[in-house]
């Protein structure tokens, strides 16, 4: 059987794995059941309308387009290896095209939220409940990456310029600005930790032995807090970013000054926050309107 001897060239050839070979399987013989049911199942005699109909019967089950494209890649190198068989001479791939994926948009936190977190919210007292406040406003306030964050070190941060200089992707630099109002608050964690920490590196965020902290910890204290205030499923450090972005198009600024303070090498990275701002706007719509 064809497509039999196609995944013992997966398993045996190609050396991939038991799992991947059953999505193989499992993808192929959904598409063999289905050309069965209208004809004899013979490679040679496909045609690409029939490939586009089972395209259509997909969609029309409730198949995501991930899983329809996924199937269609299946289908893609299963026609390749029997061309290089040479028991197909014509590929009935070549003209067919997936459906395009829906790209999801950015998920973040509402100002009202913030504003309770960051003002109602108790953090508790002391070194830890100072800086994890202070991790949480930073991300909000400049929209850096968690990456970013972790490599501050002292010097990066200019009180009295009030400028964050940030180190981004491809070693990248840009400065951040960064209110009066939120100086106070790094100035209260700088006293706080040259106070309480006796030796340390010149990581600008550290532990309680004085070591820069790493990703994960920032990931688990910011997962921590905003599950004070949200029930969203994502609670990262990049939904923060987010926040900050749709917080900052929402109050009127440009796009561009939101492009560079995010540090984006296009400005269409920063253009799916449009989206995100539409969608709430279309809420706000539905709920209020009268005959919406």
């Amino acid at each position: 059987m064809l497509i039999d001897s196609f995944l013992d060239y997966l398993k045996f050839e190609r050396n991939y794995s038991d799992k991947t070979i059953l999505f193989y399987r499992i993808d192929l013989c959904q598409f063999k059941d289905f050309v069965s049911e209208k004809n004899d199942f013979d490679p040679n005699a496909l045609k690409a309308e029939l490939i586009r109909e089972w395209i259509v019967f997909m969609m029309d089950k409730g198949y995501t387009t991930t899983s329809v494209n996924r199937k269609l890649s299946s289908l893609r190198s299963f026609f390749k290896y029997l061309l290089r068989e040479e028991v197909m001479a014509i590929d009935p791939m070549r003209k067919i095209v997936g459906p395009k994926n829906r790209k999801s948009l950015p998920v973040f936190v509402k100002e009202a939220d913030m504003d309770r977190l960051l003002d109602d919210i108790n953090f508790g007292t002391g070194f830890r409940a100072c800086r994890d406040r202070l991790i949480i406003e930073m991300f909000y306030v400049t929209g850096i990456r968690v990456s970013e964050l972790v490599g501050l070190n002292d010097e990066s941060v200019d009180l009295g310029l009030m400028t964050l200089k940030v180190t981004g992707k491809r070693n990248k630099q840009r400065l951040v600005p960064f209110s009066e109002s939120f100086k106070s608050t790094l100035l209260e964690y700088v006293n706080m930790r040259d106070k309480e920490i006796q030796s340390k590196t010149d990581a600008f965020f550290v532990n309680e032995d004085g070591e820069r902290l790493y990703s994960g910890l920032i990931y688990k204290i910011v997962k921590r807090n905003l599950s004070k205030v949200v029930t969203l499923k994502k609670r990262s450090p990049h939904v923060l970013r987010h926040s900050f972005a749709t917080a900052m198009l929402n109050n009127e600024a440009e796009l561009g000054a939101i492009k560079e303070l995010l540090g984006h090498a296009s400005l269409a990275a920063t253009e799916k926050y449009t989206h995100a701002t539409f969608e709430e706007l279309k809420k706000v719509y539905k709920q209020a309107h009268p005959r919406a």
